[in-house]
């Protein structure tokens, strides 16, 4: 599935060494329960052939690279619901798997005061490459666990979990979570009042709204498909450890539990951590 309609040059070398993670990481691949959780910027990973970027430590493990705390917290409540998770493998700087392969920001030249030396003047067949290794990847193995739930004969509530930084261009946020959601309000009616009941400061489509054309994955993958879904935004200070985790985790475990169709599901087989 390229982007352009053809096929990546030869001469690009391949992106990922065969000893190098997979692209994406499977939970509970064999969990049958009415939701699916999926994180798009789960790591800070780049691959070998990349090196940094040409970037510094420092800029590899800030809010530039990945969402932190959003990979924990997936895991932490795919692991409490017992409910199957999808996380991305790489970091967004190669190619945010949240973007259209079209949109500028999928190969981020330039964000929040950085230079992206690595990203500056990438040929259609690098983008290619970094799409065909990373990005498809990514929304065929979420898109295989939709099918297969869906063939059980659920309608999986699709939750997307990401993390935001508390101040963004010199503005600080006063929002500690926001659910994004757009024409189906479903999910986004149970977790917005539930997370202002447990004491949270919570943004209705803030500090980004689940209208805009760059939510890409829950758009192609939610949306399209009728499947209730939210995103769920969580400002970085609070998930920056692992008690911070926990904290927010336990918020939300009861939300999703009370999300539409969670009473029907089962686990027919012993969760796992398979990888497809």
């Amino acid at each position: 599935m390229p982007i352009t309609g053809t096929r990546p040059a030869s001469a690009v070398p391949p992106l990922l060494a065969a000893e190098e993670p997979p692209p994406f990481r499977v939970l509970n691949a064999s969990a049958v329960k009415p939701i699916i959780l999926l994180c798009d910027h789960a790591s800070r990973r780049i691959p070998k052939s990349l090196g940094d970027l040409g970037l510094d430590p420092a800029a590899l493990r800030c809010h530039l690279a990945w969402d932190i705390g959003a990979g924990a917290l997936t895991r932490y409540l795919a692991a409490a619901l017992e409910a199957t998770a999808v996380l991305a493998g790489y970091s967004r700087l190669v190619v945010d798997c949240n973007r259209q392969l079209l949109d500028p920001q999928a190969f981020l030249e330039y964000g929040d005061g950085q230079v992206v030396p690595g990203n500056r003047g990438l040929t259609p067949a690098h983008k290619e490459a970094r799409a065909g290794a990373i990005y498809w990847p990514y929304h065929q193995a979420v898109a295989a666990q939709l099918e297969r739930l869906r063939a059980a004969g659920l309608s999986p509530v699709v939750l997307a979990i990401h993390s935001f930084t508390p101040v963004m261009n010199g503005i600080s946020r006063p929002w500690e979570i926001g659910v994004l959601w757009d024409k189906d309000a479903r999910a986004a009616e149970v977790l917005i009042p539930g997370l202002r009941q447990a004491g949270y400061c919570v943004g209705d489509n803030e500090p980004y709204s689940g209208r805009a054309p760059q939510d890409y994955t829950i758009d192609n993958h939610a949306e399209a498909a009728g499947l209730p879904h939210a995103g769920i935004e969580v400002r970085q200070d609070l998930v920056s450890d692992e008690l911070g985790v926990e904290q927010v985790a336990d918020s939300l475990l009861p939300l999703c539990r009370a999300l539409p169709g969670q009473t029907g599901g089962t686990l027919r087989a012993p969760a796992d951590d398979g990888r497809q």
